[in-house]
């Protein structure tokens, strides 16, 4: 196929310019599903990328990968004698599978690539995995972590992980703040569940619920939309003894009405959902974005 031929020769000609195998080249692209892209001048911006390398070239080469980012995303954290660094591209189609996010993430720490996999799969799974922007995904999916083992330092695979997971959790933070014509970035905290994936379930569900994300967009506390997209789910709750807080705002106790909806103040652009299940004490945080006229309009009008 095109595509792929022109995957390949992209490796080959990186290869050349970096004296490495086109086995170890990782190549990453994003773009209008089913255009191809021009070889010609993807293999011109290769050779004039490598001419320009530079070690103090981390900012742009996150420039370079924007879209329809407002913003480059960077974010680096330090262990104990070594350090991560990554930056990350995405603005839309964000959700966990398969999502328009390319992400790259380096450490000069010295780790076996088997630990590097496990530490990577940990951090990712409960960052760039809880983040749902809007519940639509793409043909393009990428966290890639590089060791070069620089430092001579080898962490603990715990505390490797635990800085490894600061740096994607900051990365997802600024992807959800970038989000295409948000004005709400939505944290959704489910606890009391009986399981960890039933309070995934119950998040996910309420991420992908427009007129949940419509209300917030609205400044509107309609906690009744929040019950709903939790009954879709079949996690495990009494319907009659779940609790909503909308910014600390208990508006709904044992299914029922609290205190009043117009105590809440959504004018912030963060904005905090709590939902307990009272089914056990497992918990997990989801993160989304209002729906917008923005949105709307963005993507009505992207490919013209």
């Amino acid at each position: 196929a095109q595509g792929f031929q022109t995957t390949h020769a992209t490796a080959e000609r990186v290869a050349k310019a970096l004296g490495c195998s086109a086995g170890d080249v990782l190549v990453c692209s994003t773009g209008l599903i089913g255009e191809q892209l021009d070889r010609d001048k993807i293999l011109a911006g290769v050779d004039a990328s490598a001419a320009s390398l530079s070690e103090d070239g981390g900012l742009a080469a996150a420039e370079a990968i924007m879209t329809t980012d407002s913003v480059s995303k960077t974010a680096s954290a330090e262990g104990s004698g070594w350090v991560i660094g990554g930056m990350a591209k995405g603005a839309g189609m964000l959700a966990p599978g398969l999502a328009t996010m390319l992400v790259v993430i380096t450490t000069d720490a010295q780790l076996p690539s088997g630990e590097l996999d496990l530490a990577l799969r940990q951090a990712t799974r409960v960052t760039f995995d809880r983040l749902d922007s809007d519940g639509c995904m793409s043909t393009n999916d990428t966290v890639t972590l590089m060791a070069s083992g620089a430092s001579g330092v080898q962490p603990s695979l715990q505390e490797f992980t635990a800085v490894l997971t600061e740096v994607c959790r900051d990365l997802a933070m600024q992807l959800l703040a970038d989000a295409e014509g948000s004005t709400h970035d939505i944290a959704i905290e489910v606890i009391n569940a009986a399981s960890e994936d039933d309070a995934v379930m119950v998040g996910r569900s309420l991420a992908r619920n427009n007129l949940f994300k419509a209300a917030v967009f609205g400044n509107d506390p309609n906690w009744g939309r929040i019950l709903a997209a939790v009954g879709t789910t079949t996690a495990e709750f009494d319907p009659y003894d779940i609790d909503v807080s909308i910014n600390v705002v208990s508006v709904s106790r044992k299914g029922e009405p609290d205190q009043s909806r117009e105590l809440v103040d959504m004018t912030p652009r963060r904005v905090d959902i709590l939902i307990s299940l009272n089914a056990g004490k497992k918990a997990a945080t989801v993160f989304t974005s209002d729906l917008t006229h923005a949105y709307v309009t963005e993507n009505s009008e992207y490919s013209s």
